[in-house]
């Protein structure tokens, strides 16, 4: 028996499927295998290149099996087992892109399932989008108690970078800035994908929520999760309308006196509580200012972020040689609202609207 010379020998060709109910059926079958391969390959954690290397290998054995067994070519006008394939695994390779707030185009090969977050209102967004079991990590600033299990990897803006890659995260988020520029460019460099985060106002939050639901596969959570903030919102502004606007000095700091400027969440939020930045002409970051101007502004009331006991703060603040002389610290109207709800630009904004509400109008 002789072996047909290679010119010879004729290329398989899938055979018709016409009626489409057979077509659906077969593509339910074999995407949902494609894609258990796959994940059970990402539990491995290759990198990006690698990944889309894989599902290629699959894909093309995929197509060697179903062809071997065909024999017709398909018709011009039909559609075959292997265009369905191809489409299916042409969707599973698509690759998942958003910008960061420094200006990069962060491109995952899958949603993100292994994940650190070194900002605490990042954690916060992780959690509501995907739960906790896709963090890997905390940051000794993560104070929920369903976090407490995780290794920690330090400080936010000093992290230990060697605890980071041995905790094999496939997705790192941190704060935009100057300073975090070193620790990217090292975890980029050991093939750690980051995404930076800088959410200055209550809309950088709502774009944060829809960027990195798009990175964690959770499109339709983020959606729902941005409306039901913004209803959140809606409801506390509603509850305050036609009660007094007084003004306020949110004191982030009283050595030296800090406050918050107008464009950043914590001012909005003030806004949508019914209340008035005392310092509403300043416009951006978290200035420092003087006692005496201060003193000069006489605001109504102190609103105090507390992170400890606030009755010591309270009567700290009582005791301190100027700030007892401003009416509102004299007269009692020092209230104190919980930092790690109110200075944290989240998911949890609405309530930390309604806090602000209730500090500033007393119910």
């Amino acid at each position: 028996m002789s072996i047909p010379a290679p010119s010879v020998l004729q290329p398989a060709r899938c055979q018709v499927i016409p009626i489409p109910e057979q077509l659906l059926t077969l593509r339910r079958q074999v995407v949902p295998i494609l894609g258990r391969l796959l994940a059970l390959r990402r539990q491995m954690v290759p990198t990006p290149s690698q990944l889309l290397a894989l599902r290629r290998h699959i894909v093309v054995v995929l197509l060697l099996v179903l062809s071997a067994s065909c024999t017709a070519p398909p018709d011009r006008d039909s559609v075959s087992v292997v265009d369905s394939v191809r489409d299916s695994a042409a969707e599973a390779e698509e690759a998942i892109a958003a910008v960061d707030d420094a200006g990069r185009t962060v491109t995952l090969a899958a949603p993100a399932r292994r994940v650190l977050s070194l900002v605490p209102s990042g954690t916060e967004l992780v959690m509501a989008l995907a739960g906790t079991d896709v963090l890997v990590g905390r940051t000794r600033y993560d104070e929920d108690p369903a976090l407490a299990h995780l290794p920690s990897v330090g400080g936010g803006m000093d992290p230990a970078l060697e605890s980071i890659v041995v905790l094999r995260p496939d997705l790192v988020l941190m704060w935009e800035s100057e300073a975090q520029g070193t620790v990217r460019s090292q975890l980029n460099a050991a093939g750690v994908p980051t995404f930076a985060l800088q959410t200055t106002d209550t809309s950088d939050v709502f774009s944060a929520i829809e960027r990195l639901g798009r990175l964690l596969g959770r499109d339709s959570t983020a959606k729902a999760l941005a409306a039901r903030v913004r209803a959140q919102l809606d409801s506390v502004r509603a509850a305050v309308v036609g009660l007094p606007t007084p003004t306020v000095l949110y004191a982030v700091g009283v050595t030296p006196p800090m406050t918050a400027g107008s464009s950043t969440f914590v001012i909005e939020l003030l806004g949508v509580a019914g209340g008035r930045s005392v310092f509403a002409d300043i416009q951006h970051g978290w200035p420092t200012v003087s006692l005496e101007e201060v003193i000069r502004r006489n605001p109504d009331i102190v609103l105090l972020p507390v992170s400890d006991d606030p009755a010591v703060r309270v009567t700290t603040l009582k005791q301190m040689p100027g700030w007892r002389e401003l009416p509102a610290v004299r007269d009692g109207h020092v209230v104190t609202v919980p930092a790690g709800l109110v200075n944290r630009p989240g998911p949890r904004m609405g309530e930390a609207a309604a806090a602000l509400a209730r500090a500033i109008h007393g119910k």
